[in-house]
């Protein structure tokens, strides 16, 4: 392409600082180096990842940084030791990499990257490397794949090819919180036939938890919120029950044990709240039920009595459902497209990148699912 070797100047929403309103800039994107992919994004959604580091943890040192990271697009240009890609590949971002030469990844156990932890600067949910300047400044990339920008730079190993025919404004909702919560119920978990599960909140996180546990054959399905609202959309993935926290003077743990005599089988926390994630292990049933923590968060310790593990229940986390993004994220591309999965049912607003505070502010007040901004012509 006539743009290949050189740098782009293009749109981003630039978070300049936290919890103020992200800026729509022109940035420089430089060329792609050694095994880099340059990307044109073309469809990206706000995932409450984006609001956690911006309004919630509002690390002083991960700004200026461009947000997002669940996108999908076409490579523009790529990098000395590139073979993987090439110029016109429909790709989708990985916030985790899977480079395939690692332990993690070469573990079937776990979807972990060791590059992920040198790639990555947790604490401040930044990449290591950056690829955009703006008015002079080194603006960081967020989680290594920025996709609030027409263009970013990422590592081949974060990734991963998809099918050409696949509609990218859809997606790009793959590229992190359907899987995240899809693959917690399926991979984690490991739900199982006929059994009863209960899923805490009911952002697209949840909603797809609540269509993994469908899939997986889960004969009741609880759906935890205290959005009234969401209680028809829950269904439409899978839901048989809806309960309502702020209906009941009982805590929810004791309510759900209640309905089931025993606890649930499964339960998820999809959340990102301590407080929520005790009580949906404590909900889950003494002797064999399993609990699974989803929901992201980073600034609070978390209390439980022994006696709740003792008894026989189990606790496990979950990083973007467990999938190994290269290898999962196109089968779950393939189950879109062959209509075993979901996606358009989560898509509540389509907007523009231009619109992305307006985007940004639905969510905050949790009056969407995804909105998908439009980002540029494919």
């Amino acid at each position: 392409m006539a743009t290949a070797g050189k740098v782009i100047r293009c749109k981003a929403a630039v978070a300049w600082e936290p919890n103020k309103p992200v800026v729509i800039e022109e940035i420089e994107v430089a060329p792609p180096q050694a095994n880099e992919v340059r990307i044109k994004i073309v469809a990206t959604s706000v995932c409450h990842s984006d609001l956690y580091h911006l309004l919630e943890s509002m690390h002083k040192d991960g700004f200026p940084t461009v947000l997002g990271h669940e996108a999908a697009g076409i490579v523009e240009s790529v990098g000395p030791g590139v073979t993987e890609f090439q110029p016109g590949d429909k790709v989708i971002p990985l916030f985790l990499s899977q480079c395939r030469e690692c332990c993690f990844c070469k573990n079937p156990k776990t979807n972990q990257c060791e590059a992920a932890w040198t790639r990555i600067r947790q604490e401040v949910m930044a990449g290591v490397e950056s690829r955009f300047t703006c008015r002079g400044k080194r603006v960081l990339q967020f989680m290594g794949t920025s996709t609030f920008s027409e263009y970013t730079v990422i590592n081949q190993i974060a990734v991963a090819k998809i099918d050409p025919a696949a509609p990218l404004e859809k997606v790009c909702l793959l590229g992190c919180g359907v899987c995240t919560g899809y693959g917690a119920a399926v991979n984690t978990a490991k739900v199982e036939p006929g059994s009863t599960c209960a899923v805490f909140g009911l952002g697209a996180v949840g909603l797809a938890a609540v269509m993994g546990c469908k899939a997986a054959g889960a004969k009741r399905i609880i759906a935890v919120d205290t959005n009234p609202e969401k209680s028809e959309k829950a269904k439409v993935f899978g839901a048989t029950d809806f309960v309502n926290p702020k209906d009941h003077e009982k805590p929810i743990s004791q309510v759900l044990t209640e309905m089931t005599n025993v606890g649930v089988d499964y339960s998820l926390e999809c959340v990102g709240n301590v407080a929520v994630m005790r009580s949906a292990l404590e909900s889950s049933a003494r002797g064999w039920g399993v609990s699974v923590i989803v929901g992201w968060t980073d600034m609070h310790d978390i209390a439980i009595r022994p006696g709740h593990l003792i008894s026989g229940r189990t606790w496990k986390g979950s990083l973007f459902g467990g999938f190994k993004g290269k290898d999962g994220v196109p089968q779950m591309v393939k189950a879109y497209m062959d209509k075993k999965l979901m996606l358009d049912e989560f898509i509540s607003h389509n907007m523009t990148l231009d619109q992305v505070n307006d985007a940004i502010e639905l969510m905050k007040h949790s009056k969407c699912i995804r909105t998908v901004l439009s980002v540029s012509p494919q």
